[in-house]
């Protein structure tokens, strides 16, 4: 198996089942203009979060880590008529990028509020609870982000960490990659942790070796 079958599957799959969509394809092509970095969810991943989010029946969702606006628009889609969506993100300019591609989504301030700045300085500022929770952030900072997303939650409550397979790296604790440490720490909080239930599940795909973690609090 290579790389260039994963993407040849990814995409077959979203081919197959997910339908031409010219506001999610022009959110990508703005965050590419604007020179973000291509690290957004793919297709099928985006749809994936659109489910999980529609079957945990989300009127509240919280998002860490906008970049152009992609999943977020995923998210916002899942949302019933009332519904709201708050989502954190570092950078000024992807901010702004992902406003823009929002805006076009037919999503403005009343359904997607956009915070600018750390997320671990937003998110005690926030009200809760919600109900979904999607964490895609600087991976250093993940058991941070589950420990403030659990103050955001209630039982029933679910929660996304996207990334955390790390090419396979994250099942050796001698690397010394903070981004990897990040992860471990994230996992061992889960282990730890009564209040919540979670798996995690490895992926390959056009975004390479991967993973992420369901979780659900209890």
């Amino acid at each position: 198996m290579t790389d260039q079958t994963w993407t040849a599957v990814d995409d077959y799959l979203a081919g197959a089942l997910l339908a031409p969509d010219p506001v999610l394809d022009s959110a990508l092509a703005d965050a590419d203009a604007a020179g973000l970095p291509h690290i957004a969810v793919a297709p099928n991943q985006g749809k994936l979060l659109h489910l999980l989010a529609r079957l945990a029946g989300a009127r509240t969702i919280l998002e860490i880590g906008t970049l152009g606006g992609y999943s977020t628009i995923w998210l916002a889609r899942a949302l019933p008529a009332g519904g709201k969506l708050v989502t954190c993100e570092y950078e000024p300019k992807h901010a702004e990028v992902a406003k823009a591609n929002l805006a076009r989504a037919g999503f403005g301030e009343d359904v997607v509020d956009i915070r600018v700045g750390p997320a671990l300085d937003t998110l005690p500022t926030l009200s809760g609870p919600f109900d979904f929770v999607f964490i895609d952030a600087d991976k250093v900072n993940l058991a941070n982000y589950v420990r403030a997303s659990l103050e955001l939650a209630r039982p029933g409550t679910a929660i996304v960490v996207d990334n955390v397979v790390r090419q396979g790296r994250v099942a050796d604790a001698g690397i010394d990659d903070p981004n990897v440490r990040g992860a471990r720490e994230m996992f061992e909080l889960l282990a730890a942790e009564d209040r919540i239930d979670a798996t995690a599940v490895q992926t390959v795909g056009g975004k390479g070796y991967d993973g992420f973690v369901l979780a659900l609090v209890r």
